[in-house]
């Protein structure tokens, strides 16, 4: 099966989420999905014209809304006509448009700042990914820690427990040992 992506464009790929992560990305969307022609009688034209055309990335608010595209260079770059193309086109349309380099990142403020304006960009500054991700962190760390307290006193740390020395007590107390390692079973045949 073939891959919707390249390696450079999953780099970006995933970066872009977590940039936006408030936003939906969608992949190779065609430009003719999300823009019509001022003009009904010129819907024709401009389909033949543009029916090739598609962004390697399309970010769209949470309702559908486009609110910007972005290009992954290839190994041979993209080529000046189609980003002058799509940039008049879809700056038409109030779609922002960029070209992301994957070894050049551009920092999260700026394409937040283009995409999704001043204002979003500021709240993503102030609760950053790693502060995000440290809280989920911290919440994940206390529940383990919940459950484990719930099981009872912590028997895993053989080597201070008192029950080290004897390990039938384990299996008279409630704590099972693991019977892949070690089997409970008798059984002398070969398998």
């Amino acid at each position: 099966m073939r891959r919707l992506v390249n390696s450079r464009e999953r780099k970006v790929w995933l970066w872009l989420t977590k940039v936006m992560f408030d936003q939906q990305v969608l992949i190779k969307l065609p430009v003719t999905r999300f823009t019509i022609p001022s003009e009904q009688s010129e819907a024709a034209h401009w389909y033949r014209l543009l029916n090739g055309v598609y962004c390697t990335f399309t970010v769209c608010s949470p309702d559908g809304t486009v609110i910007g595209c972005v290009d992954v260079p290839g190994a041979s770059g993209l080529s000046l006509s189609n980003q002058t193309l799509k940039h008049s086109l879809l700056e038409q349309c109030d779609v922002r448009y960029w070209v992301v380099d994957p070894d050049n990142l551009p920092h999260l403020t700026q394409i937040r700042t283009a995409f999704l304006g001043e204002h979003a960009a500021m709240l993503a500054a102030d609760k950053p990914l790693d502060t995000r991700f440290r809280n989920m962190r911290e919440h994940l760390h206390a529940a383990v820690h919940r459950r484990r307290m719930s099981k009872g006193p912590d028997l895993t740390d053989t080597a201070s427990s008192p029950l080290a020395s004897h390990p039938e007590s384990r299996l008279a107390s409630g704590w099972e040992l693991n019977s892949f390692v070690t089997p409970l079973d008798s059984r002398m045949d070969k398998l």
